[in-house]
């Protein structure tokens, strides 16, 4: 083996895509983040694709029908699956609120060999409501909005995720770590 075989060989780092799924202001991006660092401190290339910002950049124009939604989480799945395939681990915070939608984008990536790991963010609405980081709910209250996933929009939960994090019972913190172990057990990190 050359020098420069070798320095690739011990260089690859495998990626995979971490897919939070749960309602609006449950703490999937939160817990994302706070991994995204600790990860990075040990060196690892990982990119966060949040929701929001992928509506606004690689999703505009979509709205919040079943089909859009579905064409969203698609184009999101496509992009975290390339970047995993790349050797990054992408976190992706994502509602992605029908179970046919997510099983599509880990079927991409189990049919391309890429390790895919669902995480269900299972805080309950009544604490999601209260925390309203982006203020959804108490718009949907006040009727100025409709559509809100798990209020009056379905949302269908994980029925056997990879992890379930119940992030109304823990720290952020807490949340991350519980990740990280996961990761570590399965052999992505």
């Amino acid at each position: 083996m050359t020098a420069a075989e070798q320095e690739t060989q011990e260089n690859h780092v495998s990626g995979a895509t971490v897919w939070l799924t749960g309602l609006p202001s449950a703490g999937k991006t939160t817990i994302a983040y706070e991994l995204a660092g600790r990860l990075r401190e040990e060196g690892r290339r990982v990119e966060v694709l949040d929701g929001d910002e992928i509506r606004e950049f690689l999703s505009a124009g979509l709205g919040f029908s079943r089909e859009d939604r579905h064409t969203n989480v698609q184009r999101i799945g496509y992009v975290a699956e390339l970047l995993a395939r790349n050797g990054v681990l992408a976190l992706v915070p994502v509602i992605a609120p029908f179970a046919d939608s997510r099983e599509a984008v880990r079927k991409r990536h189990q049919a391309n060999g890429t390790a895919y790991v669902e995480v269900h963010v299972a805080t309950p609405v009544e604490v999601c409501s209260v925390r309203d980081v982006k203020g959804l709910y108490a718009k949907q209250a006040a009727g100025e909005i409709s559509g809100l996933t798990g209020v009056d929009d379905p949302y269908e939960e994980p029925v056997s995720p990879d992890l379930r994090i119940e992030s109304q019972d823990q720290t952020v913190r807490e949340s991350a770590e519980a990740l990280h172990t996961l990761l570590t057990e399965r052999g992505v990190l």
